[in-house]
């Protein structure tokens, strides 16, 4: 979708107004949106339409009419406020493709700054709160370093790693990314108000909560899924054994994203869970060429263009639940929401255009 006033966008309003209705998880709306082609559409379907899509009794004729309407004017009035405001549904081509692939995807972010750093490659780099100073320097250094090698850094604009990544990359002129537990208007913790400020001038400040939402104990988790989603691999400096860190961590390894740990002080704390990590099977790191040698900077996936209006048509929807490894078709059902018979009448078909091959044990792969 190409950029537009907001206001007068009716494909976004109706994606607000989604996102604000009472009662409709973002997976059932981008199910519901992904079989009927636009937000506008599920908007105008039937009660017992909407319930023979999802199968799911408990939707009434209610959910689409309890829309908090003032909820869907604050985020326009937002929009409208800059031009460095932004608002990418599912249907905008600006929705990063990375984030599309994982399990439970945003219904739309909103963003402020530079929304088109959210397609560039990125290495999230989280911690704990509470580091040593020879931890937060070493945040500060690997965020540096990484970012004069070409990466995005991903964090979530806490005290502690988080705030050392971001300043790291600003001090190697970088562009860094904070994805925020709050809406967009607000910036938890306050005193970085003049770090997300800076943040915000060459990158982009993130978040999938409305206008006026303030932080609770279930956004934080939610905000985590985000930025390991958005990342390449994401890297853990300090952490507790009970670390949100953590979260992030094995997040990531769930999204099939690469997992790495900067081991420490067998008496610390703080090392105890990139221990635990580690033996788990995330990868020991020691320096900035630990990850530079398993990752190449290389073009991420080629991006479809999304289809007027939802989360894309189910050929769309099939693909971006595929990724570029082998996977099999109950995989697919489960990731799409799409009937097992659906998934195999359209792998048949995006089959005979080149748009995936089968592979052994009944797996197949997306090479387009």
């Amino acid at each position: 979708m190409d950029r537009e006033t907001v206001g007068s966008s009716e494909q976004t309003r109706a994606w607000l107004r989604l996102r604000h209705c009472r009662g409709l998880p973002p997976p059932v709306a981008l199910k519901l949106a992904a079989e009927l082609g636009t937000a506008e559409a599920v908007l105008a379907a039937t009660t017992s339409r909407l319930r023979e899509l999802v199968d799911n009794r408990n939707i009434s004729d209610r959910i689409l009419i309890d829309c908090d309407e003032e909820g869907v004017q604050r985020d326009i009035a937002w929009a409208q406020q800059s031009d460095r405001n932004h608002i990418l549904t599912w249907a905008d081509g600006r929705y990063p493709s990375l984030l599309r692939e994982i399990p439970d995807p945003p219904l739309l972010l909103y963003v402020r700054g530079e929304p088109e750093c959210l397609e560039s490659n990125q290495i999230a780099i989280v911690g704990s709160r509470n580091p040593t100073p020879g931890g937060r320097s070493l945040s500060f250094r690997f965020a540096r370093n990484l970012s004069r090698a070409g990466f995005t850094i991903t964090s979530g604009l806490a005290i502690g790693i988080d705030a050392a990544a971001h300043e790291g990359t600003l001090a190697a002129s970088g562009p860094t990314i904070a994805v925020m537990a709050t809406g967009p208007d607000r910036v938890y913790p306050a005193r970085h108000r003049n770090l997300a400020r800076d943040i915000e001038a060459t990158g982009a400040l993130v978040s999938e909560r409305p206008v006026g939402a303030k932080p609770t104990r279930w956004s934080f988790p939610g905000r985590n899924r985000i930025i390991s989603g958005l990342s390449i691999g994401t890297l853990v400096v300090e952490a507790t054994e009970r670390s949100g860190s953590l979260i992030t961590a094995r997040t990531a390894g769930d999204q099939g994203r690469e997992v790495y740990a900067i081991p420490g002080s067998i008496h610390s704390p703080l090392s105890r869970g990139c221990h635990t990590l580690i033996r788990d099977g995330a990868g020991l790191v020691e320096s900035e060429d630990d990850i530079l040698g398993e990752i190449s900077l290389v073009e991420l996936p080629r991006r479809h263009p999304p289809v007027e209006g939802g989360r894309g048509d189910p050929d769309n929807l099939l693909l971006s639940s595929m990724g570029y490894d082998p996977v099999a078709i109950d995989t697919i059902v489960q990731r799409s929401g799409l009937t097992a018979d659906k998934v195999c009448s359209i792998l048949l078909r995006l089959e005979m255009q080149g748009l995936v091959e089968a592979a052994t044990g009944g797996h197949y792969v997306r090479v387009g």
